[in-house]
């Protein structure tokens, strides 16, 4: 049996000096899983038959979250302050949480993260609510599309509540 439980997932932002979590949603889709390494090539005099290829530049592929659901309005005020006046590019680290079947610990169920995908420097660059529309229910944020410097995974151990430590890092 997978571990894996379709859209299973956590969005949390948390202030990126104090730490402090201050936004926590449920969306039902997160795309924008992309990093592009751009090699850089190098000829070398003598040698005919090829370059040399190097690592380059890291590009990250902004996240899209969509059809979301959060406390009311801390997703909005962070928006709205990036985009106006002391706070403009207010930075955050986030993280997208991936749970598997819930555990059942104490007599009650938990959530089981299974890995976690942690983003740093995020910042928010285009907010869409949802249309207004009488006969319909809607959800709160119908798409965040966040900016950041840094993507890295972390798979967590099914023993325990701790990860393995990064598996994967860009920055």
């Amino acid at each position: 049996m997978s571990e894996f439980v379709p859209f299973r997932f956590r969005v949390n932002l948390h202030d990126s000096r104090s730490g402090e979590l201050l936004c926590s949603g449920a969306f039902s889709e997160v795309t924008g899983f992309e990093l592009t390494m751009e090699p850089r090539s190098i000829a070398e005099g003598g040698r005919n038959w090829g370059e040399h290829q190097r690592s380059g530049a890291t590009r990250f592929s902004p996240m899209v979250l969509k059809r979301g659901v959060t406390h009311v309005n801390d997703l909005w005020s962070w928006f709205d302050v990036t985009t106006r006046g002391a706070n403009y590019g207010y930075r955050m680290h986030g993280e997208i949480v991936l749970l598997g079947h819930p555990r059942k610990a104490g007599g009650e169920y938990q959530d089981n993260p299974v890995m976690t995908w942690k983003l740093t420097g995020v910042l928010a660059t285009h907010f869409k609510g949802p249309d207004l529309n009488s006969t319909a229910s809607q959800v709160a944020i119908e798409e965040l599309h966040l900016v950041h410097e840094g993507l890295e995974l972390e798979r967590h151990s099914p023993d325990t509540e701790s990860t393995s430590g990064p598996e994967e890092a860009a920055s």
